[in-house]
């Protein structure tokens, strides 16, 4: 098909991994492994938060919840880059790339809200203790969690249907190993206009605006912590909110990094790797953070296998 005499794509090539052939199977092996491991710890995170009475707590809801997004987020690109590396055929369909993209999107956008969710859940269980089960009561937090399921959905919707309708020509080759939004407007052939515009109204939304949020109520705790007279309680505190200050870290650190304040020599290995934390290492470090630092998760780990064992 022509169009403007240039041949539109129907596939991309994902080369964000320039990894030797002789290499290639080494990769593969610790890809899995990083994979296998995401999928597991996150897993056994979500079944000890129903399981385990004890952790039906709005913390532990919103846990649950950042847990499936890292499970979702990871299997959206891990398996693609595994079979790419397993065939040494790194192309993806047009279908395929925007459906990846939309689901990046997705489960990226909603761990931006969680992470929000987990501070303000902080701020109130720090700052006003005696009030906190009347301000986080249940019918909130489930609220406030299918609100911001329909929000990702609807953001990430609408931008694929914007990028939907560009096209795209002979240039096809995205330098990641999924299907950015940003290197996919690169290559359109086609007026970007809209949807750069609608990146910068909307994009402050799941990412300035919650990562500003994040820091206001830190600041808050901080603030309040700081008065306390007990360096026990301070540890206490500090301790508690150690796991999700270290997941915040981890997030935004690398996303502001790529995306709102880029290098200007930022080369395609140094981005490739800033990808891969997000996408990759996060989602599998999170089930650990949470577990290793968390004295209710290894409790409730505890619990859970001990009725295991009376029940065999």
């Amino acid at each position: 098909m022509i169009m403007k005499n240039q041949t539109i794509a129907s596939q991309f090539l994902l080369l964000g991994l320039h990894i030797p052939s002789e290499h290639q199977h080494l990769f593969y092996a610790l890809f899995l492994v990083i994979y296998l491991t995401t999928i597991l710890g996150n897993l056994i995170i979500i079944i000890l938060i129903l399981l385990d009475s004890h952790l039906h707590t709005p913390m532990y809801l919103f846990l649950s919840n950042l847990s499936f997004s890292d499970l979702c987020f990871s299997s959206v690109t891990m398996p693609k880059l595994l079979q790419n590396m397993q065939s040494q055929d790194p192309s993806i369909t047009y279908a395929g790339c925007l459906t990846q993209m939309y689901f990046l999107m997705v489960f990226g956008d909603m761990e931006s809200f969680l992470l929000v969710v987990m501070a303000y859940d902080r701020y109130v269980a720090i700052c006003f203790p005696l009030h906190y089960t009347s301000i986080m009561n249940p019918k909130l937090c489930v609220c406030l969690m299918v609100l911001f399921w329909v929000l990702t959905v609807l953001y990430s919707l609408l931008h694929t249907l914007l990028l939907a309708r560009l096209s795209f020509c002979e240039d096809n080759v995205i330098p990641q190993f999924f299907c950015d939004i940003s290197d996919l407007l690169k290559l359109a052939c086609s007026d970007i206009y809209i949807n750069e515009l609608m990146i910068f109204i909307l994009g402050g939304l799941v990412i300035v605006i919650p990562f500003l949020l994040i820091v206001v109520s830190y600041v808050q705790i901080v603030s309040s912590i700081l008065k306390l007279s007990s360096a026990r309680v301070i540890y206490k505190v500090f301790s508690t909110c150690g796991s999700h200050l270290s997941v915040v870290s981890l997030f935004y650190g690398t996303i502001i990094g790529l995306y709102i304040f880029p290098a200007a020599n930022n080369s395609t290995v140094k981005e490739t790797a800033m990808a891969m934390m997000y996408t990759v290492v996060t989602p599998m470090l999170n089930p650990f953070i949470y577990s290793l630092r968390n004295r209710d998760m290894k409790e409730a780990l505890i619990r859970v296998l001990c009725k295991k064992k009376i029940s065999l």
